[in-house]
């Protein structure tokens, strides 16, 4: 019998909800505005009992909602609830990732905010605002017990000195 636990973790949590391939794309049309069956089908490519699939588990989930259209045959299209339009940045995040770091990125739609500008995910501190870009990020496991701290090189933190 292994010891072997995996950290449980909100991450792990939300991976179990939308870290497969599908889901995500799915997330993507609908964020897009694309929210019939057959145009989500045809712009992710997803096969028709995995889509089908993923509609209703993201549907399960909360992160969307069916809406009927039309009664004879019963149609149905599928819209963003607020805890799917939670995920707008990650979403945008993975965008500006591929974006970045894809060896040959294809084209990408862009995603304007009301007032023209583009949009773009900023990790900032909650506390003094300051953006947060390759380092300044410490990893504290556990409210109670931060002598297991770690900062951005690894090392133990001292929680009288470096944690506020």
């Amino acid at each position: 019998m292994s010891d072997v636990r995996p950290r449980a973790c909100p991450i792990a949590g939300t991976l179990d909800l939308v870290g497969e391939r599908w889901s995500l794309l799915v997330l993507r049309e609908v964020f897009m505005g694309v929210r019939r069956y057959a145009d989500i089908r045809a712009n992710t490519g997803a096969p028709r009992d995995v889509l089908t699939k993923r509609l209703r588990s993201l549907e399960a989930a909360g992160l969307l909602e069916r809406r009927r259209y039309q009664d004879r045959p019963p149609r149905f299209d599928y819209h963003l609830t607020a805890a799917g339009q939670a995920l707008e940045p990650v979403l945008i995040g993975l965008r500006e990732w591929g974006l970045r770091h894809l060896r040959n990125p294809p084209p990408a739609p862009r995603f304007l905010h009301t007032c023209g500008a583009d949009v773009e995910t900023r990790v900032v501190c909650a506390r003094c605002g300051e953006p947060l870009e390759g380092g300044g990020l410490v990893t504290v496991l556990e409210e109670e017990d931060r002598s297991g701290s770690q900062g951005p090189s690894g090392a133990p933190l001292d929680p009288g000195r470096d944690i506020p």
